[in-house]
């Protein structure tokens, strides 16, 4: 078995940032009345910025394939080809269709034959493609690989989304409003790619060895909390698209994102402090010997309450050593770990022989991924 090291990560963020009071000139307003939701949960999230890939006219500027491509393109160069890569693994959870594949779609526009996998979800997709190719290149199946996260969620936020649902409440009810659970996430993600390359030998002058990968899911336990393509009856139920008459998949933005805000604030925390207590102890990793803890949150109103979760486990990680870019580049679901890395591998902060925990979580039906890796 090889060892295998994270030897480049690109980052490819479309168009120009947009602040919070621009959004709304992106996103439009739901029935033209300004969003209820908005204030609170920006507020609660911290989020300042983040970017789509859209214009104001509402057109998308790039696919979520092609932002894919631009990422792995921004590999290239100091011996690194495009000829050379093996193994191309995609995760998203926003695919710009059903079929072909998301990782067909961004090979499409790459030019070099090579192996391809995409694999399904949401935030942790992103670390399952990691792990694919990091058993790749661990096993010597392959001398390199590809892996990304990438979202382009923004069309699906747009206001004309809902304009059908909306039309429906009027007509039975005074009051139009469309449900928190759809407009929480329209105020919470954004657009982008990132990419990482993973070889068998480190480059310089810097790379990450991962030690291990390891990912778990809750859903035997926990009912669906973030789901698109389906929608939940009065009673919890879930049903999927196909179970839904044609009229009522616009009728009920069925294909909206939507999150069950009272199952992810009741569970998601809580899991991940379980697990991660859990792999400390199979892994006999000493949590303070960890220099840079990289926790993917959705937003900021859950950083204390993970800090919290973890030192009432004995899990004390110092706020110093939190590494965090969410302020700046937004929620980017899948993508967002891969932009963690490439910031912090090129913020200079980051030296040999230091230890970097990975925590992402993802609340589709509660599954956490968590990866440790040493600076060469």
């Amino acid at each position: 078995m090889q060892e295998v090291y994270i030897t480049r990560v690109s980052a490819f963020l479309p168009n120009t940032v947009i602040s919070n009071d621009e959004m709304v000139d992106y996103l439009g307003m739901i029935d033209g009345r300004p969003s209820r939701a908005r204030g609170i949960v920006l507020r609660n999230n911290g989020i300042r910025q983040r970017y789509y890939a859209l214009d104001k006219e509402g057109r998308i500027t790039h696919t979520n394939a092609q932002l894919v491509a631009e990422a792995v393109q921004r590999l290239v160069g100091d011996g690194v080809e495009l000829k050379d890569m093996e193994v191309l693994a995609c995760g998203t959870s926003s695919p710009d269709q059903f079929l072909p594949s998301h990782a067909a779609q961004v090979h499409g526009l790459l030019p070099m034959p090579m192996e391809i996998i995409s694999p399904a979800g949401a935030c942790c997709s992103g670390m399952h493609a990691m792990k694919y190719g990091y058993l790749s290149v661990r096993s010597g199946d392959s001398r390199n690989a590809v892996t990304t996260g990438s979202e382009l969620v923004s069309p699906m936020m747009m206001a004309r989304n809902f304009e059908h649902e909306t039309e429906r409440i009027r007509q039975l009810e005074a009051d139009p409003i469309i449900g928190f659970e759809k407009e929480f996430l329209r105020w919470m993600l954004s657009d982008g790619a990132a990419a990482a390359l993973l070889e068998a030998q480190p480059r310089d002058p810097l790379s990450l060895r991962i030690e291990w990968i390891v990912g778990r899911s809750y859903a035997n336990e926990l009912g669906v909390c973030m789901y698109s393509g389906g929608d939940k009856d009065q009673d919890g139920g879930f049903h999927g698209w196909k179970t839904f008459a044609a009229e009522e998949l616009a009728g009920k933005s069925v294909f909206s994102m939507k999150q069950d805000v009272k199952l992810l604030g009741g569970n998601i925390v809580q899991y991940g402090g379980r697990m991660l207590e859990e792999v400390l102890r199979t892994k006999a990793l000493d949590v303070s010997s960890v220099d840079f803890f990289l926790p993917h949150l959705s937003s900021f109103f859950f950083r204390d309450r993970v800090f919290q979760e973890l030192e009432q486990r004995g899990i004390e990680i110092p706020l110093e050593k939190w590494f965090i870019n969410l302020v700046d580049v937004g929620n980017v679901g899948s993508a967002s770990i891969y932009l963690m890395l490439h910031d912090l591998m090129a913020s200079g902060r980051l030296e040999k022989g230091m230890k970097v925990l990975l925590m992402v979580p993802e609340s589709a039906r509660f599954s956490y991924t968590y990866a440790l890796m040493t600076a060469v």
